[in-house]
């Protein structure tokens, strides 16, 4: 499988401050990769690393084998951004402002533009000072957009767009993945990246600290299991299986908390007549909640 973005043992240092540490990643060409981290983890300095925008303390990162330091002009043609502060020429129109980047890029497709205009419910003919921040967000997609690039940065794109254009950023994603576009999402938006990404990573002060499939990531985080029975169980017959906690015994219902493969479990229950079994699949923001519960004490 091709790569679209390779990080080896990346880091950035600001002085006595911390950037990103010994990033090792791979993004396989037309998957949408989820990046996720709280503020200040260090997802906007990867993308500014990748960009070329700022340079790397140490390592190397490439877009499609190219070097993003020594082949950067090559680089950015295959690429669409969209920062997580966009700053416009405030007196320039919507369109005005498509048109000089377009001619940095040698022209674009100005129909899709339109296109992509009346699906994100955007007015072209306004000046920028005159755009809400919504409005703001929808011409950033748009420039980012524009030229079908073959790698998508998005550094929390859907951030103030309303419900229903959020949807259309999605549909537009899905048919743009489908023609073969690899997307970079960076997001807080953990409903978003949940439905819109192939793989994740998780970022924590710098450094990666899981990179897997949404749903082997999911499969790993604690789930809550209530299995209700035809007679009282003895809650000694769960409490020793191997990544079960929290054992309850009420009545004729075993409640717990499991890690992992739940076969030991099924196989212990099964010496007694179940009557049902009630599974409370973590979401995505428990997964992602369960890396930083160490900070979540520590802050207390």
């Amino acid at each position: 499988m091709s790569e679209a973005i390779r990080l080896e043992k990346l880091s950035k240092s600001y002085g006595k401050h911390r950037g990103v540490v010994d990033l090792d990643l791979e993004v396989h060409a037309g998957e949408v990769f989820g990046y996720l981290g709280p503020n200040g983890a260090g997802k906007t300095t990867t993308i500014r690393l990748l960009l070329d925008l700022i340079r790397p303390t140490s390592g190397r990162a490439t877009i499609f084998g190219l070097d993003c330091q020594a082949q950067s002009i090559e680089a950015h043609r295959r690429v669409g951004y969209m920062p997580g502060e966009l700053a416009l020429y405030p007196k320039l129109t919507g369109e005005q402002t498509v048109r000089h980047f377009a001619a940095l890029r040698g022209g674009v497709d100005m129909a899709w533009v339109r296109e992509l205009a009346e699906r994100l419910d955007f007015d072209l003919t306004r000046t920028a000072r005159a755009y809400s921040s919504g409005n703001k967000r929808k011409l950033g997609l748009i420039l980012a957009l524009m030229s079908r690039p073959e790698l998508l940065l998005l550094d929390e794109a859907s951030g103030g767009l309303d419900p229903l254009v959020q949807q259309s950023f999605y549909q537009i994603l899905v048919e743009m993945r489908a023609a073969g576009t690899t997307i970079f999402l960076s997001s807080h938006n953990l409903p978003e990246v949940e439905r819109t990404c192939d793989r994740v990573a998780i970022i924590r002060e710098g450094k990666l600290v899981a990179v897997e499939e949404i749903n082997s990531l999911k499969a790993k985080a604690l789930r809550r299991i209530e299995i209700q029975f035809d007679d009282h169980v003895p809650a000694e017959e769960f409490e020793g299986i191997p990544g079960v906690r929290d054992v309850q015994v009420t009545d004729r219902r075993l409640i717990f908390t499991v890690q992992g493969s739940l076969d030991s479990i099924f196989k212990a229950a099964a010496q007694h007549t179940v009557h049902n079994v009630i599974s409370h699949e973590p979401s995505l923001e428990e997964v992602f909640l369960s890396f930083y519960a160490g900070e979540v004490q520590d802050a207390r």
